[in-house]
């Protein structure tokens, strides 16, 4: 039996009057993987979300999530799936505790408080269970709205920029639940303008002004940038630019049949923002070529 895609996009158009916020966006994701979507602010991330969880309205084109379409089979599509919007969409006046009740009553879940304490265990909530969550902190609201999207087991995971405002030891603790999810199974769709982050996920696509310029995974398109290998013969410097070091370094450094006056090789790659700086540079969005993964 063939598994069926966590999300499928076809021809994905999205207008608002007319400005064309998606212009005709190609994707494919495989359960159980982490999708990143990065880009700038009002490159399209959260336009294409709120179209895959069924809260936007899509112009024209076909969207899928485990099979199910948003928008006709919405009651089958929220048990199964997860929302954490960029701005925490909480009851502030309730603890987190009650947050999570609130949420897993919603989906009629059984067992609901043995699942709301399984919950504030691996979200490292429990020690602040019962104090109201307007008295948290940013970082520490963004951690219940994650509970609360992961109350009921959902399949797949929709984060809008998850880690937006909070500390870089909070980051890396966020990264460490996703990468548990997704090695239990779960699909996360995740958006984010952080280069560290789109480099943690499996596979992630590249957006500008509502085009995905490229679509691969971080190593593949790390692999697109360069690599410059400075070379020391005693004081006298080289610079090589080379395309793709692996194959690439050998040949260079047997001109040197390993001569001892060098005194030093070092080897300087081209960042991802780097890299994508100039795909967005050298690619008009309209003739862009959009990738499937």
């Amino acid at each position: 039996m063939t598994e069926v895609t966590a999300v499928e996009i076809k021809g994905l158009r999205k207008l608002y009057g007319k400005f064309e916020a998606l212009k005709g966006i190609n994707l494919e994701v495989e359960p159980g993987t982490i999708f990143g979507l990065l880009g700038a602010n009002g490159a399209g991330k959260t336009t294409m979300i709120k179209i895959l969880v069924g809260s936007a309205r899509l112009s024209s084109g076909e969207v899928r999530v485990m099979g199910l379409n948003p928008f006709k089979e919405t009651a089958r599509l929220r048990a199964i799936t997860g929302y954490m919007p960029q701005a925490p969409a909480l009851y502030e006046d309730l603890s987190a505790r009650d947050n999570l009740s609130f949420f897993g009553a919603a989906h009629h879940l059984p067992h609901l408080k043995q699942r709301v304490a399984e919950v504030l265990e691996f979200t490292k909530l429990t020690s602040r269970q019962n104090d109201p969550v307007y008295a948290f902190s940013g970082g520490m609201k963004q951690r219940v709205s994650l509970a609360c999207a992961l109350i009921h087991q959902p399949q797949v995971l929709f984060l809008d920029e998850p880690t937006a405002g909070i500390d870089p030891r909070l980051r890396v603790a966020f990264w460490q639940h996703f990468r548990e999810l997704a090695r239990q199974g779960n699909t996360l769709f995740v958006s984010t303008h952080l280069m560290d982050e789109a480099l943690l996920c499996d596979k992630l696509a590249v957006m500008r002004d509502g085009v995905v310029l490229v679509s691969d995974t971080p190593k593949n398109i790390m692999r697109m940038g360069r690599s410059r290998v400075h070379i020391w013969r005693g004081a006298e410097e080289k610079v090589f630019t080379v395309t793709n070091y692996p194959s690439q370094l050998p040949s260079l450094l047997q001109d040197y049949q390993l001569d001892p006056a060098i005194t030093k090789i070092e080897l300087e790659e081209d960042t991802l923002e780097t890299i994508v700086l100039e795909l967005i540079n050298a690619k008009q969005p309209e003739m862009a070529e959009v990738a499937h993964v």
